[in-house]
């Protein structure tokens, strides 16, 4: 028999040949090995940010490798002064699993949000490792409403749904995981398209005339792929139809009064309403670690 270290005391405890065979009942010097070997076991657990910003995320204790997801925010939709509404196109979305990081240093992770008269803003982690670029807005004469795309080594992901810009047109879906988000309606009375691979729906387009508007597109959540969206159908409703949510993201305008026209959370692209100006929503980060846990699917939810 020897004395082993049992949390804060001494034990009495028949002898181990291996410090991995007595997980909870190890010596002093078997902790420190361990730790030295990074075989310590990994608590799983996650971080998300979803307001917009710059953030310092420390890494944990004995957290020596994360998986990350970004959404990039969508683009501001907008309507001409011939009352034309175009859609802003929905924000990308970039993950990378097995991300190294070391313990107690410091890692920078950017929020992406809405610009007035402008695109929407990139998403990233640890500068260019891994970025979700923000929807291209709808403003008229500047605007293209292309959807937001992923960039980094080894990133994968899906692009945003291009805004709607054939005289009325709805707001781009957020992308995939592994698809890209459906596009909005093009013109009046059309519905959006479909999101693949967990993206969300393209926002439809509603009534055209002295005042038209359109739905926003659909946004994309952050617990990893799930279904697909559907675009928002088109016709003379009021409020107009937004695009719904992939991967348990919400739909587009559906944050009630004031919020008809914009963007699904997270990173859907804005409807339009003749004359004013539409923000998209907002992005966002998370990021995950602890064993066997991996995007796009892999016990990527809360633990």
């Amino acid at each position: 028999m020897s004395m082993r270290y049992k949390g804060a005391r001494l034990s009495t405890v028949p002898p181990t040949t291996s410090y991995l065979e007595a997980v909870g009942l190890w010596t002093l010097r078997q902790q420190l090995k361990a730790l030295g070997q990074q075989a310590w076991p990994t608590s799983s657990s996650q971080q998300a940010f979803i307001t917009p910003g710059t953030y310092t995320w420390v890494a944990p204790f004995n957290v020596y490798s994360v998986s990350v997801v970004c959404i990039g925010a969508g683009g501001n939709g907008e309507a001409n002064p011939g009352a034309i509404v175009y859609g802003g196109g929905g924000g990308g979305l970039a993950y990378l699993n097995n991300i190294p990081v070391v313990p107690g240093n410091s890692y920078t992770v950017v929020v992406g949000g809405y610009q007035q008269y402008n695109d929407g803003q990139d998403s990233s982690f640890n500068g260019a490792t891994i970025v979700a670029t923000g929807g291209k807005s709808g403003v008229f004469g500047s605007g293209t409403s292309a959807g937001g795309t992923f960039s980094g080594t080894g990133v994968l992901g899906g692009t945003g749904g291009q805004g709607g810009r054939g005289g009325n047109g709805g707001g781009g879906g957020a992308a995939g995981y592994t698809g890209n988000g459906g596009a909005g309606a093009a013109t009046f009375s059309n519905s959006g398209s479909n999101g693949a691979g967990g993206g969300a729906g393209g926002g439809g387009s509603s009534v055209s005339g002295p005042t038209s508007y359109t739905g926003g597109g659909g946004g994309v959540g952050i617990l990893g792929q799930g279904a697909n969206g559907t675009g928002g159908a088109g016709g003379g409703t009021f409020p107009p139809n937004g695009g719904t949510g992939g991967s348990g993201g919400t739909n587009g305008g559906a944050g009630g009064p004031g919020e008809e026209f914009r963007g699904g959370s997270y990173g859907g692209g804005s409807g339009g309403y003749t004359g004013a100006f539409v923000g998209g929503q907002n992005g966002a980060v998370r990021i995950i670690w602890g064993p066997n846990r991996a995007f796009p699917s892999t016990n990527t939810g809360d633990l």
